[in-house]
């Protein structure tokens, strides 16, 4: 039962249609005794010759009205017990949605998307389960079955009551006993279906580079390794599953032999007639349902059970950033100061050490280096993805820190190496961010990106759909397409993280040209390998294994014999010979 204690505050919060519900089905657990009770005593009338078409017709007629309403009444607890058990999978879907919305970086490091979409889908259905079915086998088993026992008691006998009953406590034990196990299996056969979810995504993600390698066998081989491994742990809970209802109608078909027995001998001793067991046999009948919901109530709350436990431990992981207490939600503008004495990673590495420089408002600042020398690191600080560092790091004078991380990630545009494109249309992935923009506004920011007459070349143009994750465009237009999307919100600072790495020199040139131009009272990061990039920046620094090693104008870096220079006139050398589009 510790589940019903876990969704307790779902209970609470829904009390009135449980209420309601619940009543509607005791009632109709009453009303349907009254047929039995009648056709008892028809049995007995007709026995003794005493019933009259009257007293028949008024029968009929009781047991008509009984139908009727105990038929509206099922349709109220369905809607008001199901209804709500609905409620809590829309609720709780919502809920966790929100929480991974809020969740940093590193916790999509730990968890894979297939299992979060296991935990989505087939978890918060099993939860749902136990509100709804586990509410109404809950009912029927101790609600329904208690007014059962106690109207065979009061009404035919208590004697025989007791007979028929005695091998019940064998449905408690049975119960337990399988639940249990089930509890077990039920979480592996979920465990393995996220495996086998999370690599079916991952597969699917990745297939261009699985028929480049000629993978396509080995991909199928072990997918059918992971379903195999899903479908063994899963006819486990099938077995188990399967073993209520035969154990069940074991110990109701040994309740009907007693009673048969016990009866026939309490007819012989005068202690009840015919009818009465005829009466007690259809109650008997009664009592099956809420054995078998009893059954049906254990395998329902262990499922929902293991289920609930692995969403509590997703939903007990916390957020690395939130905002601090007292932060303003207002727009940081103004100069950019960086004072970074150390940053580490997780496992304790040095990632950056001993960065120190301001940014004018209005300026571009150029961020360059060798793979890994800290440029993105350096970049998730700004966003606050980074929280944790020796330093202080300021907008307008004030700590990042204490702006809201709304209002400062509304401020800031950025675009990632690794775009990420929608499976919608052209327009509606530039809208992203401002939904409400126009058709002008759109077009005005792609021109920018020189990226225009290429949509305008597709057979939809800004209608066109791009498939998942934008498959269907080449590298150099999934990053102009980006970096529109970014200009179209018109952010105070727009950092752009090797963006422009899939784009010929001509149009890069023309790119930063246009967002020089047009981005004169805002500032831009450019974060690049590619040197000619950055070489117009107010600002550019050098890293070198997460160390600020050489900083100043272009004209100041080429000067000084150091990395800059070098890789400037290397890059050159190769552009002019190779030329064309990257």
């Amino acid at each position: 039962m510790k589940i019903f204690k876990d969704l307790w505050w779902f209970f609470k919060q829904e009390k009135r249609a449980y209420i309601i519900g619940v009543i509607a089905l005791v009632t109709v657990s009453l009303l349907s005794l009254i047929p039995a009770r009648l056709i008892g005593k028809t049995v007995d009338a007709i026995a003794d010759r005493s019933l009259t078409m009257g007293s028949f017709l008024t029968i009929i007629a009781t047991l008509v009205v009984t139908a009727g309403i105990m038929y509206g009444l099922r349709y109220v607890w369905r809607a008001y017990i199901f209804g709500s058990s609905l409620r809590l999978e829309r609720q709780m879907r919502n809920s966790l949605f929100k929480h991974l919305t809020n969740m940093s970086g590193s916790f999509f490091q730990k968890h894979r998307t297939g299992d979060l979409m296991a935990h989505a889908t087939n978890d918060l259905k099993s939860i749902q389960q136990v509100a709804g079915a586990g509410i109404l086998t809950l009912a029927d088993s101790v609600l329904t079955g208690g007014m059962v026992i106690v109207t065979m008691a009061t009404l035919i006998n208590w004697k025989l009551t007791l007979i028929a009953l005695l091998p019940m406590p064998l449905i408690a034990i049975s119960s337990q006993f399988l639940g249990k196990k089930l509890h077990i299996s039920f979480r592996d056969a979920q465990s393995a279906f996220s495996d086998m979810n999370d690599y079916a995504q991952e597969t699917i993600g990745g297939t261009k580079v699985t028929k480049t390698f000629g993978q396509e066998g080995a991909e199928i081989k072990h997918f059918q390794s992971q379903t195999n491994d899903v479908r063994k742990k899963n006819v486990i809970v099938a077995r188990l599953d399967s073993a209520f209802d035969p154990a069940i109608n074991i110990i109701v078909a040994l309740s009907y032999a007693l009673t048969l027995f016990g009866g026939a001998y309490l007819i012989r001793q005068s202690e009840i007639t015919i009818g009465d067991l005829v009466s007690f046999i259809t109650y008997l009948g009664m009592l099956v349902w809420p054995m078998l919901a009893f059954g049906f109530l254990y395998n329902i709350l262990e499922r929902g059970s293991a289920s609930y436990d692995r969403v509590a431990i997703l939903m007990a992981n916390e957020a690395e950033v939130t905002d601090r207490e007292g932060a303003v939600d207002v727009t940081p503008t103004g100069d950019i100061t960086v004072d970074v004495e150390e940053v580490r990673y997780a496992d304790d590495k040095l990632a950056l050490h001993n960065i120190h420089f301001k940014i004018g408002a209005g300026e571009t600042l150029g961020i360059v280096g060798r793979t890994g020398a800290g440029k993105t690191t350096l970049v998730q600080m700004l966003l606050r993805q980074v929280n944790h560092y020796e330093g202080l790091i300021t907008i307008g004078g004030r700590d990042i820190k204490d702006y809201t991380l709304d209002s400062l990630r509304r401020s800031i545009g950025y675009v990632p190496q690794d775009q990420f494109l929608f499976s919608t249309t052209i327009r509606e992935n530039i809208r992203f961010g401002r939904p409400e923009a126009t058709q002008e506004e759109v077009e005005a920011v792609t021109r920018l990106t020189a990226i225009h007459d290429d949509i305008e070349a597709f057979t939809e143009g800004y209608d066109t759909v791009v498939g998942e994750r934008g498959v269907s465009l080449s590298g150099g237009q999934k990053q102009r397409i980006s970096i529109a999307r970014a200009l179209l919100m018109n952010p105070e600072l727009l950092i752009l993280d090797d963006a422009l790495s899939a784009v010929d020199a001509k149009t890069e040139e023309a790119v930063v040209s246009a967002l020089k131009e047009t981005r004169s009272d805002k500032t831009t990061i450019i974060c690049a390998h590619r040197l000619s990039s950055v070489q117009h920046s107010e600002q550019i620094l050098v890293l070198e294994n997460g160390e600020l090693a050489q900083s100043g104008r272009h004209a100041e870096l080429m000067l000084s014999d150091g990395w800059y220079s070098q890789i400037f006139e290397q890059q050159q050398l190769v552009q002019a010979s190779e030329g064309g589009e990257g």
